[in-house]
């Protein structure tokens, strides 16, 4: 699953891409979104995975194996900042992934620290995979504690990019202008989950998880973030924050941005992509 050796920045890219795809095929199929033929098997230790394929016979699978392909595109031109999913009824959203993405333009440092199973410096190929096991653990057992979906359900994806590289025509394969860069509206008091990070030499990913709290069954204290607003708002993100990010009061829901207080100006309004959304009304 994961490159033999993660010394280079292709490497490290190769790995980012099949955690960004093992993860998304994990929501989907644990949230029952479509059937099983849209997924193959694979093993990861004594951990069965079920990644996404490319099944002609259900056109949902299709369109998020595009999606995915679209957010590889904007990888690789190292233009993404934040992707995340949101599974929505109408008018509130249920759930949302996010996946949030740092580049390293620096030398490699030498020295590897922890945080509550979140290698920080990653260097070494087996701190760096077993990184990555542990986030998909924990993926999975995290949506074995959430509560059943409502029937109406829809599925939409944006990204969000570093404005100051990212060309302002730019759009990844199957992506257009997000025409509704509103915010986006929880029914309940949203809990903020901390999936886990991976660190290599040249990229960061994160991964975090906000939903209705009521829906969480049980929850390790250790993923619990303290609570945001019950909006989300894209202007308000500033993608230029560093690690100190973790320890703020002042960081918006799902430590997307800084408060609104640092309002992103109109000629700062931070560039986001969207694919068609994807209604769920005949998943299994």
């Amino acid at each position: 699953l994961f490159p033999e050796s993660i010394t280079t920045e292709q490497q490290s890219l190769v790995l980012v891409k099949r955690l960004l795809a093992i993860s998304v095929s994990c929501i989907t199929y644990m949230r029952g979104l479509f059937p099983e033929s849209s997924y193959g098997t694979r093993y990861l230790d004594d951990l069965c995975l079920k990644i996404l394929r490319e099944d002609k016979s259900c056109l949902g699978s299709l369109q998020i194996v595009k999606w995915i392909q679209g957010c590889f595109d904007a990888l690789e031109k190292q233009y993404v900042n934040l992707g995340f999913y949101a599974l929505s009824s109408n008018p509130t959203v249920t759930e949302m992934y996010q996946f949030k993405f740092k580049y390293k333009n620096k030398m490699p440092q030498m020295d590897i620290s922890s945080n509550h199973g979140e290698f920080v410096a990653g260097l070494c190929s087996k701190d760096v995979k077993h990184a990555s096991r542990l986030l998909l653990r924990t993926l999975y057992l995290l949506m074995q504690d959430l509560g059943p979906l409502p029937d109406d359900i829809t599925l939409s994806m944006k990204l969000l990019y570093y404005n100051h590289v990212t060309p302002k025509d730019y759009q990844p394969p199957g992506f257009k202008e997000d025409g509704s860069p509103g915010d986006l509206l929880f029914a309940g008091d949203p809990i903020n989950l901390k999936v886990g990070s991976v660190s290599t030499d040249f990229h960061l990913m994160k991964v975090r998880v906000t939903t209705e709290k009521k829906r969480v069954k049980k929850a390790d204290s250790n993923l619990i973030q303290k609570n945001g607003p019950t909006e989300i708002s894209h202007q308000g993100l500033d993608c230029e924050e560093d690690e100190e990010e973790e320890e703020s009061t002042k960081i918006n829901l799902l430590n997307l941005a800084f408060s609104q207080e640092e309002a992103i100006g109109p000629e700062k309004k931070r560039k986001v992509s969207e694919p068609e959304k994807l209604p769920l009304n005949g998943r299994k």
